[in-house]
């Protein structure tokens, strides 16, 4: 790992909300190219990690660097035209459109023309447009979604929902992608498929990954690395089955007393 890139430092963060310390003073460094996972039991802390490295939330201390370049106080919308992109744990689509139309719309953040020429749909506006809808159909295509490209999202199942999620976000052309529990709610072999299109994402793609995810044998078998939390503070880090051996982490999954 030392001779690899960082592409995102967090550096000793922490994350109040009054008097409560969501995140308490945790470090680490995400390399390119890798499958980085977080892991813990509910409220361990590990959305509001994702949230403020997506600029959700500010930490309250700490630094948090992206590429070299200190992001910790940059707002959302800049650290996505970066490559910075994320998912949700409860979608975020716009249901009542059309697959393409939700895809077509996360292109906002390259297109470079005026008021003028999009009422009239000619010259650049025309010329982006076919450029925007190219890579569109690139990520349906690489999805596996051609057959849902004019549905509405509304009428789709859940898990195929969330693969719509995920070709949104990589409709961002993303270098550094966060997944929050890309699947909950499926079932074993919507688990299966989401499953080898990270992995597709990650190695034909190029694009690095920070997973949070609860099935421990799909952490397993995915990641590169792994960290675990534990009431806003880093039990531990390491390859995956390092971290699942460590009497730190199994005790806060099983408890103390069964650990015991």
């Amino acid at each position: 790992m030392a001779n690899r890139d960082i592409i995102l430092d967090v550096n000793k963060v922490y994350l109040n909300f009054g008097g409560i310390l969501a995140i308490a003073g945790v470090s680490f460094k995400v390399y390119k190219g890798e499958i980085f996972s977080i892991i813990g039991p509910n409220g361990a802390g590990k959305t509001s990690i994702l949230n403020t490295i997506t600029g959700i939330y500010f930490p309250s201390k700490g630094k948090i660097l992206y590429k070299g370049k200190d992001i910790t106080k940059m707002p959302v919308h800049k650290r996505s035209t970066m490559g910075l992109v994320r998912t949700f744990q409860n979608l975020e689509l716009f249901k009542g459109m059309t697959v393409l139309d939700n895809l077509m719309l996360s292109r906002h953040n390259f297109l470079n023309y005026g008021l003028i020429s999009s009422i009239f749909y000619f010259g650049k506006t025309l010329k982006q447009e076919v450029i925007h809808r190219k890579r569109v159909e690139e990520v349906i295509d690489f999805l596996n979604l051609s057959s849902y490209r004019k549905k509405h999202v509304f009428e789709l199942s859940y898990g195929i929902q969330k693969r719509v999620e995920l070709a949104r976000a990589l409709c961002l052309e993303p270098e550094l992608i966060l997944l929050d529990e890309p699947m909950a709610g499926m079932n074993s072999e919507e688990t299966e498929d989401m499953a080898r299109y990270i992995i597709d994402i990650n190695e034909e793609m190029g694009v690095t990954v920070i997973l949070i995810e609860h099935d421990m044998n799909v952490v397993m078998d995915l990641s590169s690395r792994v960290m675990a939390l534990d009431f806003g503070e880093k039990v531990c880090e390491g390859l995956p089955e390092e971290v699942a051996k460590d009497k730190r982490v199994i005790s806060a999954y099983l408890g103390e007393e069964k650990w015991i």
